[in-house]
């Protein structure tokens, strides 16, 4: 990596023009339950420089809150710009107040994994339903058999500063073949934590490329709850150079939630070597592809075929350079997903459909998964900075011919692009098209503010929930998001060229009583993401809600009554 010494105008990235101190910000009223909520960060004092290509920081009144109209204004552009951001109009505490629309709260568990992020995952297993909540470094393990009395089967931590290999995302199937309950679990370099800035820290970047550790994924058998019982029955790196004990690995390992339904195929996400490296992230340093395994013997498993993005690779520069990306220092190019596969190949399926960050969106056969191709691509619109192409939700392709694509929020209060959730009608899937998307939620009249940007940290979609993942058949109706400050909204789309807001249940902002399992206040850093992942059972109406504080469980009337016990078997 070729070390840039140049540098622009330093600015004070955190603090424009329409920003308030933090004693401008300690004027605005509390009333109810907001009498003694937690004072919100001020804003960022810390200065950076940007380098050259970075989006320049908005111009004073080009964004903001408009308290004549209640409305905020998104800026256009903006850097990446960690920390708080208020404006005149931001609120100076943490609300703790909930709303509710057409739900009920079932049940609520103090427990967190990650307070800013973490992943599920649920089995049945002897007449009993588990659910994993975990990031890289723990996990906690519950029986919710009965989801109004959650009960803790396990929790561990994992020393992964000391050396310990990381907790990967996973995904359980009952393989009918085999007769066995498989785990297929991934393992990725980080993403935060280990380059501060590739652009300026080439020792970073040497650290990150000599790093020891499984650049793939494991399968295991599933021989009881816990996964410290779990029989292990290969590891396979997706580096094609290097077998899984060979070190270091090249590429970035196996990204995300693996997609995999029980049967012959195995799709991941990843950069399989060095080469993929035409991305812009400043704390990564590859451009994730899409690959193909054959699982049928889960103790051997074959690489089928790999399929990138135009422009991912070293060598392929003249092709990147056609997007209007390249050079920013800020997207994120390439997979952060695997494919999203609304029928498996196994069923007949054909087609999957590929989130590919600031490369856009694209229609892939996989009826002949050893060789995965390219038939249609959208170029999305540019949204930078934040997350532009991670999830896309393919629950509702037979009901109404839609795919919901989105990326999400990176910065605090509203500081880049509204993020937006796009209805892609995929019904002739060689010619794609956007039709609209989804409604932007607003607060409800009571709340103390009239735009979500208002409430503090991000604001807008992270996912749907892994589809692979959630036990039942989904709505062909409803379809409910983790939206961050704004809780969970479910979205009503039997007709799809007027989708609507059906339910939502939007948490407090925090717990400021809340300890930690080492008994220290939870940090202030998980404000940004308070609602950051939903796990919907649609075998037994219930919507879990994974908070900075807690776990919600909810039942909807939009989707049914809820079921207390084991759903019926079929």
């Amino acid at each position: 990596m070729k070390k840039t010494t140049k540098m622009v105008s330093p600015l004070v990235l955190a603090v424009g023009a329409a920003m308030l101190s933090s004693s401008a910000l300690a004027q605005a009223p509390r009333s109810g339950l907001n009498l003694h909520a937690p004072d919100a960060p001020g804003p960022m004092q810390k200065k950076s420089e940007l380098l050259p290509g970075e989006p320049p920081v908005p111009a004073p009144g080009s964004y903001g809150y408009d308290a004549k109209t209640g409305k905020f204004k998104s800026p256009d552009a903006t850097p990446d710009a960690y920390g708080a951001h208020p404006v005149e109009g931001s609120l100076p505490y943490l609300d703790q107040n909930q709303y509710l629309k057409n739900v009920k709260v079932e049940n609520f568990s103090p427990y967190v994994a990650g307070a800013g992020h973490s992943w599920q995952a649920s089995f049945d297993l002897n007449g009993r339903r588990y659910l994993y909540d975990y990031e890289t470094w723990m996990y906690n393990l519950f029986d919710i058999t009965n989801p109004r009395d959650v009960k803790v089967v396990q929790q561990k931590t994992f020393n992964t500063k000391g050396g310990e290999h990381q907790f990967g995302p996973f995904n359980v199937k009952y393989n009918k073949k085999l007769d066995k309950m498989i785990a297929v679990q991934c393992y990725e370099i980080s993403r935060y934590g280990l380059v501060q800035n590739k652009y300026t820290n080439p020792d970073d970047v040497k650290k990150a490329r000599e790093r020891k550790m499984l650049r793939g994924f494991r399968i295991y058998e599933v021989t009881s709850p816990q996964w410290t019982d779990w029989k292990l029955l290969s590891e396979t790196s997706l580096d094609p150079y290097h077998s899984a004990q060979d070190q270091p690995q090249q590429g970035s390992g196996c990204q995300d939630v693996p997609a995999y339904d029980g049967g012959q195929y195995l799709f991941v996400a990843g950069a399989p070597d060095d080469t993929f490296a035409n991305t812009e992230y400043k704390t990564y340093l590859y451009a994730g592809a899409q690959l193909a395994f054959d699982v049928s013997d889960p103790s051997h498993p074959k690489r089928l075929s790999t399929w990138w993005a135009p422009g991912s690779r070293l060598g392929e520069e003249e092709e990147y350079k056609k997007n209007p990306r390249a050079g920013n220092k800020t997207s994120w190019m390439g997979a952060r997903m695997p494919l999203f596969i609304p029928k498996p190949v196994e069923q007949g399926g054909k087609y999957g459909y590929a989130a590919m960050g600031g490369f856009g969106f694209y229609v892939i056969d996989i009826s002949n998964p050893a060789n995965m191709h390219a038939v249609a691509h959208i170029d999305m619109p540019v949204s930078v900075t934040g997350t532009e192409g991670d999830n896309i939700d393919v629950s509702k392709v037979d009901s109404t011919g839609m795919v919901y694509y989105s990326g999400y929020p990176m910065s605090e209060d509203c500081y880049e692009p509204l993020k937006a959730i796009y209805s892609i009608d995929v019904r002739d899937p060689l010619h794609p098209k956007i039709v609209n998307t989804l409604p932007t939620p607003t607060p409800p009249k009571d709340a103390p503010f009239t735009d979500f940007c208002q409430r503090r940290g991000s604001f807008g979609p992270k996912r749907s929930g892994y589809a692979q993942i959630q036990p039942g058949t989904p709505s062909p109706r409803y379809m409910p998001y983790s939206y961050y400050n704004a809780g969970m909204q479910i979205f009503d789309v039997k007709d799809p060229l007027n989708p609507t807001i059906a339910a939502y249940f939007v948490p407090k902002m925090i717990d400021a009583d809340r300890k930690t399992t080492d008994g220290q206040t939870l940090s202030i850093r998980a404000l940004p993401n308070p609602v950051h992942s939903i796990f919907v059972e649609w075998d037994r109406n219930l919507v879990w809600v994974f908070s900075n504080h807690g776990i919600y469980t909810l039942s909807t009337s939009v989707l049914g009554n809820p079921v207390m016990g084991m759903p019926p078997k079929k």
